[in-house]
């Protein structure tokens, strides 16, 4: 006899870019039920849900038909809606950023804490399944450093938010994650408006952090490096790979009077099943909403990689002391 996955009946608040593939990602999950979408483009809501075999409808028609749902608008709209779902009694998934302002965040985190009701924020990157493998051996190291490109071309849409905000705090809230820790003062520089930027954590373990992100470059590139005593780790976000690279042999050679120089070293590739990071976000939001868990990622961590975020966006400023915002 066979058990059928219990579905949960779910909605999307958005359908621009990203929130298609919030719609898509669903309507594949088999603990997921795709009751409805809405968006304020009528005509866009209604293209999406006939791709996806679903129904386009108003707010509060699909509020009142689900139990849980993604939020997938611009990010000053996101507390609102956030409320407008608790008080529903609808667990939510909240795109990343949190919400624009520290503020604000500190309200949705309260209304979260006094809510049964799931709260996850969208970082995605922690489902990635490098990310994943990498925390396996984490432990193990003595880290140094990290170091973060997260660069591109300039986008085909218009998008508020500069590389820091839109890009660099996947980054952020990776690095917060790993090293368990707040940083205790914060360095960065920046130009045209931020789309090309550059910040340095350091914190009061003795390690550092380096993070650039870009939307002017003309190459993709979403890469972590570890600089460890034990060993170089090499992590490629898109490529979903690791390269640890251990004992270093450099050396020079002459060649016809000239110095050239040589390095060698071994380099241990661990195996990783490539998956689709949304896929398992969105899978892991339903079971947290299933099981009344606390999700992976929580409004304290949305805000806490919001809050570096901020600092690192005003160019050149410290962070006077580490954050306060407690655990949800």
């Amino acid at each position: 006899m066979t058990t059928e996955t219990p579905q949960i009946d779910v909605g999307v608040i958005g359908v621009g870019k990203m929130g298609q593939h919030h719609a898509r990602v669903y309507n594949n999950l088999p603990s997921a039920n795709l009751v409805g979408i809405c968006d304020y483009d009528r005509s866009l809501a209604e293209e999406v849900a006939n791709e996806y075999s679903t129904k386009a409808l108003d707010l509060e028609e699909l509020l009142d038909s689900i139990d849980a749902a993604s939020i997938v608008v611009p990010t000053v709209h996101h507390y609102n809606l956030a409320v407008k779902c608790l008080e529903t009694d609808i667990g939510i998934m909240i795109e990343k950023p949190v919400v624009d302002e520290l503020h604000v965040g500190y309200k949705l985190l309260t209304k979260a804490k006094e809510s049964t009701e799931v709260v996850q924020v969208g970082h995605v990157e922690r489902f990635n399944p490098a990310v994943v493998a990498l925390q396996e051996f984490l432990d193990e190291l003595t880290v140094i450093d990290i170091t973060s490109r997260r660069l591109g071309p300039p986008p085909d849409r218009y998008i508020a938010d500069s590389a820091v905000i839109d890009l660099m705090i996947h980054d952020i809230d990776i690095i917060l994650m790993l090293l368990g820790e707040m940083p205790a003062t914060i360095q960065s520089v920046g130009v045209y408006g931020n789309k090309h930027a550059t910040g340095l954590l350091e914190f009061d373990s003795g390690m550092m952090a380096s993070l650039t992100a870009s939307r002017l470059t003309q190459q993709t590139s979403r890469t972590l490096d570890i600089t460890a005593e034990e060993c170089l780790v090499k992590l490629d976000y898109n490529n979903q790979s690791i390269n640890i690279h251990r004992d270093s042999m450099p050396e020079y050679l002459e060649d016809q009077g000239r110095a050239l120089y040589r390095e060698m070293s071994t380099i241990e590739q661990p195996q990783i099943y490539g998956e689709e990071p949304l896929a398992r976000e969105l899978e892991s939001f339903l079971d947290a909403v299933s099981s009344e868990s606390i999700p992976e990622v929580t409004v304290s961590d949305g805000l806490r990689a919001l809050e570096v975020a901020q600092k690192i966006d005003e160019i050149g400023t410290d962070l006077p002391e580490p954050s306060q915002i407690a655990d949800d």
